[in-house]
């Protein structure tokens, strides 16, 4: 367990390491949206209310034992990021207005979007220079998001459409090219929730996106049916780059999987040897 600090209010938080989210203490939540001097009553009769109304974030709600402020650990119930966004929006307090507009304003980025797809890539591009990536490494990344659509729009033509389902067919195309599991690929570069392909090096996405684009390809001449069938294809697609990161290596004398993150960003467009090889 750790703690966030909110507004000087502290907010009691766990990594779920199989689920990859991070888990809130509801009560501490609704302590700093409310300011109430008794958040269990509160959260109490909000939960009875949303119980009633048969909501769908009562059935989001678990519970996980957290140490309270007697030093001793009780049950209590927590929510994950989507639910405590969900929530913030059932909490009538003007500290939760801030949250209810910003999410007002990605519903509405994401509309304008779909409706032109140019605005999310110039969007992602100035997302990516204002968290200080390399220009190099911002035009790779944005090719990667572009093969890896053509991907998983090839997917779902095979019938393929669960995003679960999405992210083992991933887990097994990555694991062929870089001899880990995506789980494992995290660890190695210290992330939790982090986008792992915005914490690859050059050579990392380069190589992603050829395990990607053969996939897709093989997938287009193969025509795969069921998950079973499409698995195997994106096992081919990362053994074609699997085969490339070899002779990569053993050309350059370079590693290929580095343990190099987002917090370097300077590093990740490899130019020259650097401490991590």
């Amino acid at each position: 367990m750790s703690i966030k600090i909110f507004e000087n209010r502290k907010v009691r938080v766990v990594w779920n390491k199989d689920t990859e989210e991070w888990l809130f203490s509801v009560v501490d939540v609704i302590a700093v949206l409310t300011d109430s001097s008794r958040p269990r009553i509160y959260w109490g009769d909000l939960k009875r209310k949303l119980n009633r109304e048969g909501c769908e974030l009562y059935e989001k709600i678990v519970q996980l034992k957290m140490q309270s402020s007697d030093g001793k650990f009780y049950e209590t119930d927590v929510l994950d990021t989507r639910g405590v966004l969900r929530l913030i929006q059932s909490v009538p307090s003007p500290k939760a207005e801030p949250f209810k507009l910003w999410l007002a304003e990605v519903g509405n980025d994401r509309l304008n979007e779909i409706a032109d797809p140019e605005k999310a890539i110039l969007r992602g591009a100035d997302f990516y220079r204002k968290k200080g990536y390399p220009e190099g490494w911002i035009n790779q990344r944005l090719q990667s998001i572009e093969m890896r659509k053509e991907l998983t729009d090839e997917w779902k033509k095979r019938g393929v459409t669960k995003e679960k389902e999405h992210a083992i067919l991933t887990d097994e195309m990555t694991k062929a090219w870089s001899g880990l599991s995506v789980k494992e690929y995290k660890e190695l570069k210290d992330l939790k929730k982090e986008n792992l392909r915005d914490n690859m090096t050059n050579i990392e996405l380069v190589l992603n996106m050829l395990a990607e684009v053969t996939a897709t390809s093989i997938s287009i001449s193969k025509e795969p049916s069921g998950f079973e069938e499409n698995k195997k294809v994106a096992k081919e697609g990362g053994e074609v780059a699997g085969i490339a990161k070899t002779e990569y290596e053993k050309r350059t004398g370079r590693k290929a999987v580095s343990s190099l993150n987002a917090k370097n960003k300077n590093m990740l467009e490899i130019k020259e040897k650097n401490e991590d090889e």
